[in-house]
This record gives C-alpha cells, sequence and structure tokens, in this order.
C-alpha cells in the first residue's frame, strides 16, 4: 500500500479529484490531507471524504519541520503530492522525502514558474505575453519555486479570444485529466523500489 498525504491551500478540486480517482484503489490510499488554510475549500471537500486533516501554518512549517516529518513518518507516508499548496517546501523535508514530492503548475515550466506564479496570475501573464500555448507542468519538487525534474507536461491551444476564465478552464481540464495519471505513474515507479 503507497500512502499519500495531499497539500493543498485553496479550493482542493485537484485535490479532491485525487482523492475520488483513487477511491477504489488497492494499492493506494490517501492517508491525509495538509492544509494552511483552516478556511480554505479543501477542508470541506475533505471532510465529505471523511480524510484525516491537518492544518499546519506557515510558521509550524518552517519551525517545527522536524516535527511534521516525524508526524507523516509515523503516518507511513510515502508520497506528498501539491494540489495547490501554496507554501515553499523546506529543505528539510524535501530532503527526508527525495524524489516523493511532487507539485502541479498550471503553465508549461520553465515558462511562468517562481514565487509568487499561481492560479490567476499565471494565466494573466500568459495572456500578457500572447503565447499560442498553454498547459501544465507536473514535476518533482526541489528547493527551488517550479524547477524539479518534470515528470509529464501536457499542452493546450491560447486562442485569440480566449480570457483568462477560458484559459483558466482549458488548464482545470487538463489538470482533471492528466493529475491522476501522472500521480499514478510516480507510484508505480515508487512500488518499483519498495
Amino acid at each position: 500500500m503507497i500512502n499519500v498525504a495531499l497539500f493543498a491551500s485553496g479550493e482542493g478540486t485537484n485535490a479532491e479529484n485525487l482523492i475520488n480517482y483513487f477511491s477504489s484503489s488497492k494499492e493506494v490510499k490517501i492517508k491525509l490531507v495538509v492544509t494552511n488554510n483552516a478556511e480554505a475549500g479543501i477542508v470541506k471537500r475533505a471532510e465529505l471524504h471523511k480524510k484525516n486533516i491537518q492544518i499546519i501554518s506557515k510558521q509550524a512549517l518552517t519551525n517545527y519541520t522536524e516535527q511534521i516529518i516525524d508526524f507523516l513518518q509515523t503516518e507511513k507516508v510515502d508520497l506528498i503530492v501539491l494540489a495547490g499548496f501554496l507554501l515553499k517546501i523546506p529543505e528539510k523535508l524535501i530532503q527526508a522525502f527525495p524524489n516523493r514530492i511532487i507539485n502541479i503548475h498550471p503553465a508549461l515550466l520553465p515558462k511562468h514558474g517562481g514565487k509568487g506564479m499561481y492560479g490567476k496570475k499565471v494565466h494573466e501573464t500568459i495572456m500578457q505575453a500572447k503565447e499560442s500555448e498553454s498547459g501544465i507542468t507536473i514535476h518533482y519538487v526541489n528547493e527551488e519555486y517550479d524547477k524539479g525534474a518534470i515528470i509529464l507536461q501536457e499542452k493546450c491551444k491560447v486562442d485569440e479570444n480566449d480570457t483568462i476564465e477560458t484559459l483558466e478552464e482549458k488548464i482545470h481540464a487538463l489538470e482533471y485529466f492528466y493529475f491522476p495519471k501522472a500521480v499514478e505513474k510516480v507510484i508505480e515507479e515508487l512500488k518499483v523500489k519498495q
């Protein structure tokens, strides 16, 4: 059994999509949901699915990293999936879970990534840059924002008449379809190593 911890800060639609995707799996368990925002939509979504929810503030993530690592190890977490988690992952946590933390980014990295680049901000910069295509990138997390090794990228066209909202819809469609498959691919690789 591969135990997964989902980290999310916002509405939690990608996290809920993963919970649903793996709900009938005999090999993968979404063990817990971690958020830094007690008011986030992910909290209600996780409660609906009866998931263990941990609220970890930015301060706790920074100052109590070792205790968080101990907790994740006690819970036998094999993989951490960032599904719209907006805090930077501390170096110690990355070292404790080498190549076992993955993130989804709503653009084709290395373009339109880095600190502060999330959600609508990413789509705004893509529209301003008059890009002809956008997409998603699923990648391993390292010490720098959006710089880890790429696991999967999928593209979509940016049409002349697209708005930030229509582009966001296209990106969500890619995320919902490909993110679970990318997580599954990483899990398959983890099982081989176990």
